[in-house]
């Protein structure tokens, strides 16, 4: 009976923490946002489309994860030295704008080596058993659509230069924890949620990762 009740406990939890993400990412003004979002342009497009594999694609990502990055690099949490002197004079309201208008801009297909694609999706779809590494798709989704209300970021269709620095930056993070001394990597990922999923991982298996999802359709 106990196990039951937190069980019930941690659903309702659960729920409430998804409602609150989602009501904060419905915050934003798609509108006002697509004015606000021609400094975004050169970089990652004006529809969010990068063309320049370095930048990410923002079109289609969840407005929720598109926020807390922007609060993210604001407020030093995720380090970039372009992002985080790009997003200084933005407000909250300019943050939410912005985020909203990605988010409903719809995301150009890519295609993934060929060479790499088996290996990625054995990877994305069941992980690693020898070293515990767990499946991609247990968060981001079968086809990498992510979870928008827990804020796990979509992955389909992402330039595999962009995932494949950003899975190597948390490695980095995962072999480097202080931070406050050592600020190598990315630290932003909520309960270190990524770190720990690829700090066994080698630079083959991340290539070939990031190429699969490159390859995913959204």
């Amino acid at each position: 009976m106990k196990t039951i009740r937190i069980s019930e406990k941690l659903l309702a939890l659960a729920l409430v923490v998804t409602t609150f993400y989602l009501s904060q990412a419905s915050a934003g003004d798609s509108n006002a946002g697509k004015e606000k979002a021609k400094t975004c342009a050169a970089c990652h497009g004006m529809d969010g489309n990068s063309i320049a594999p370095n930048f990410p694609n923002l079109a289609g990502q969840g407005e929720g994860y598109l926020l807390k990055q922007m609060h993210d690099f604001k407020k030093g949490a995720r380090k970039d030295p372009t992002m985080n002197a790009m997003i200084m004079p933005l407000d909250n309201t300019a943050m939410a704008d912005i985020a909203a208008f990605f988010t409903t801009q719809k995301i150009k297909p890519r295609q993934a080596d060929p060479k790499q694609i088996e290996a990625g999706k054995k990877i994305y779809k069941g992980g690693i058993r020898e070293t515990s590494v767990p499946a991609c798709m247990a968060c981001h989704g079968p086809t990498g659509a992510g979870m928008p209300g827990s804020r796990f970021p979509r992955l389909s269709s992402q330039s595999a230069a962009y995932i494949e620095k950003q899975l190597k930056d948390f490695r980095a993070a995962a072999q480097n924890p202080a931070q406050d001394t050592t600020p190598i990597g990315r630290y932003n990922d909520p309960n270190a949620m990524m770190r720990n999923a690829v700090k066994l991982m080698n630079d083959y298996q991340i290539k070939a990762v990031a190429q699969y999802v490159q390859g995913l359709q959204p």
